[in-house]
């Protein structure tokens, strides 16, 4: 064992400048679970117990002087430039890095709240798990709207009705026999406009972004989960002049200062009076394409007067305050602003996609 320990001690002094790949050869050789030091390891057990220090002593130099001399190897490979094979070329180009892109709903997203931040507009945000309170009640729908139906709405919790009819419900609710606030994924921004009345004295003027969810069916023009952008003006003395004037600067800043606003009336259970809003196509500039389907006008948001019976539910006096909101889908304004027409291509991440966006910010 003395002789194989000197042989081995002077057959490490001698290796000099080697390749990496060789280096670890070495290693495997001497070092590795069958090399050569680890199985004198394995034999010094049957070493006499008198030389056991001896031979000890020796091994450990061994094994020392091995790990030393790998190391220096490897430190003059590297220096060598040799780190990784022979074949390296160090004045190769990299491997270009494709930088992302910002996504067509944040970008969106984003130019509204900027238009809307200029006129004075703060922005608010709220949770996307909701309650029935501040979803629904609050906002003026009653207890048989079809809104509350689960075909309509995401519940987590079916709260205390499970089981009654609509009928029954209704009942329940008018004579306050059972509470009803179940948990649920919020249909609207809307939650977020009853959440800031109920802290935030007037004057108030917020803008409420978030995503939403509703039990839709998937197509190119509906999805279960998208994107809102909903307005909320409380002040004394507001009128359907002030929103009106509102939602025309907007569409001019955004669409462009030729384009053009129409007022429908609507139906909402939270606004009275309620109108849905049309733009001028910014496509055939009002004179009728396939995109408009010849009409000249594209639906982009839904607006109305707050209705009374909201103020006095967020603890606002209805006789003192007044007030207008509004709301969009931030995937119908993206698809009008681009023309993309398959509300789907938002959601599958498809790099060919997203791409085309890169000038967009």
């Amino acid at each position: 064992m003395k002789e194989r320990i000197e042989a081995l001690l002077k057959e490490i002094e001698e290796y000099k400048d080697k390749k990496e790949s060789e280096i670890e050869e070495i290693r495997v050789k001497l070092l590795g679970k069958k090399g050569e030091i680890t199985q004198l390891f394995d034999e010094f057990r049957n070493v006499l117990p008198e030389q056991k220090r001896e031979f000890g002593q020796k091994l450990n130099q061994l094994k020392n002087a091995a790990v030393q001399k790998i190391e220096e190897l490897r430190n003059q490979a590297a220096e060598s430039g040799d780190a990784s094979s022979a074949s390296f070329d160090i004045t190769k180009p990299g491997d270009a890095h494709e930088v992302g892109t910002r996504h067509p709903i944040s970008i969106t997203r984003e130019e509204i709240i900027n238009i809307f931040k200029k006129l004075g507009y703060a922005v608010a945000e709220g949770p996307e798990i909701e309650d029935d309170k501040h979803v629904f009640e609050s906002l003026n729908f009653p207890p048989e709207h079809p809104a509350r139906d689960m075909q309509d709405t995401f519940f987590i919790t079916p709260g205390e009705y499970e089981g009654l009819t609509e009928e029954e419900k209704a009942e329940s609710v008018k004579e306050g026999i059972m509470g009803y606030n179940p948990i649920l994924l919020r249909t609207h921004t809307s939650s977020i406009q009853v959440r800031t009345m109920e802290n935030v004295k007037p004057p108030i003027r917020v803008i409420c972004p978030g995503r939403v969810f509703r039990n839709e069916a998937i197509s190119a023009r509906a999805h279960c989960i998208f994107h809102q952008v909903e307005g909320l003006y409380i002040d004394k003395n507001v009128s359907f002049a002030d929103l009106k004037q509102a939602i025309l600067m907007f569409v001019r800043e955004f669409f462009g200062e030729n384009a053009q606003i129409r007022m429908r009336p609507s139906y909402f259970p939270f606004t009275e009076p309620s109108a849905e809003v049309d733009v001028s196509c910014n496509i055939c500039g009002g004179k009728g394409c396939n995109i408009c389907k010849g009409t000249g006008w594209l639906e982009i948001l839904g607006c109305g007067m707050v209705d009374p019976n909201v103020l006095e539910a967020c603890g606002i006096d209805s006789k003192e305050y007044s007030g207008f909101a509004f709301g969009m889908g931030v995937e119908r304004i993206a698809m009008l602003k681009w023309q993309v027409k398959d509300l789907r291509l938002y959601f599958e991440n498809d790099a060919r996609f997203l791409k085309e966006f890169e000038t967009c910010l």
